[in-house]
């Protein structure tokens, strides 16, 4: 779900962090180590590539068929309304599932100025958030929710006019669309901004546990598949997110990176969607350390892809149904790398997520 709001008071801390920096600033999420005093980045272990050549190989050899693609892609909507339907009782719990971020902000809001605008293209997740009592009776500032897809070709929200929104948050909406529905979102995102408003991104990162956790079957096309609801995912690289948003590849001036030592617990319902319970352990914050190496390029990936260049086709031309590049500027871009331990299981796992913040020009 993204959700559109106005602008209050700005964050004075960023959970991205420049692998540059000393000290990581204060209010990053760092977060203790398994072993006490063990303070250091977390990049991908060194038998990593084989791990994701070897994963990328099996699902290759079995994608989906051809008439289950389409099938898949014509109404996604009903896909996610399933979803919903089956997890209500979840919907809400913290780290559980992706669009829960309107009502942490209306329960820490203090600007009566506030408006906040919530939007899914799936009906039942709309009925959830409506049947909330914080959106019954907000404390302060107000909140309005209603169907819409963000990759509608000829309709923005009758309750938005067009060129006023400071900010739109997009957490885990991109991953969900079809490649060829980006630029449509692009385009109603800009068309919905003011300008000088803002993008805050985040969504699945390339070989993220998840994506090396898909069985065959479930392949629709390079880093994009389809879990066992039927909702599909899509796996980004930074580049990717660039070209999505500026219409050039990340510069070394917008790139950050994230490697943070985290203790969880890993649970994966049947569908494929990774739950993480947070277990902490006694012990030094992560910090950054500035004589630590820069984390590996994972993008490089000896395999048969049809993407040499690890950015999807769509991206290496003018995005269709988008104006010309360039729509906004990249003030941020992160790769947020997490180590998962799951010591019932004695197993180590690593999450990729990617993070941005895109201004309107």
């Amino acid at each position: 779900m993204s959700e559109l709001l106005a602008e209050s008071s700005k964050k004075a801390t960023s959970s991205v962090q420049d692998v540059g920096e000393d000290k990581p600033p204060f209010g990053s999420r760092g977060r203790r180590c398994l072993e006490p005093e063990r303070v250091d980045h977390v990049p991908p272990p060194d038998d990593q590539v084989e791990t994701i050549a070897k994963s990328l190989s099996k699902q290759r050899l079995a994608p989906v068929p051809l008439e289950d693609k389409q099938k898949i892609n014509e109404k996604p909507a009903k896909h996610w309304d399933n979803f919903y339907k089956m997890n209500a009782s979840n919907f809400f719990r913290n780290r559980k599932w992706a669009g829960n971020s309107v009502f942490p902000l209306l329960s820490a809001n203090n600007n009566p100025q506030l408006r906040l605008h919530a939007y899914d293209y799936a009906s039942h997740a709309v009925k959830l958030v409506q049947s909330d009592p914080l959106y019954l009776s907000p404390p302060v500032g107000t909140i309005h929710a209603s169907v819409w897809d963000v990759t509608s070709p000829d309709s923005l929200p009758s309750d938005i006019t067009p060129g006023t929104v400071d900010i739109v948050i997009m957490v885990f909406v991109m991953s969900a669309l079809h490649p060829d529905e980006w630029g449509r979102a692009i385009n109603n995102i800009h068309k919905i901004l003011k300008p000088g408003g803002v993008v805050l991104f985040r969504d699945y990162g390339r070989y993220d546990l998840t994506q090396l956790r898909f069985k065959g079957g479930r392949l629709l096309d390079e880093n994009f598949y389809m879990r066992g609801d039927k909702t599909r995912v899509y796996f980004f690289e930074l580049d990717e997110l660039s070209l999505l948003f500026t219409g050039a590849k990340a510069s070394p001036d917008t790139r950050h990176a994230i490697n943070i030592t985290t203790t969880q617990v890993s649970q994966e319902d049947d569908t494929g969607h990774c739950l993480d319970l947070e277990v902490e352990f006694p012990g030094q914050m992560a910090s950054a350390d500035s004589s630590s190496p820069a984390p590996r390029d994972e993008g490089v990936i000896p395999s048969s892809s049809s993407y040499p260049l690890g950015i999807h086709p769509n991206l290496l031309s003018p995005l269709a149904n988008c104006p010309p590049h360039p729509l906004f500027t990249a003030e941020q871009l992160g790769v947020d790398r997490r180590l998962i331990v799951n010591r019932k299981r004695q197993l180590k796992m690593y999450r990729v997520w990617m993070q941005g913040k895109f201004r309107k020009l």
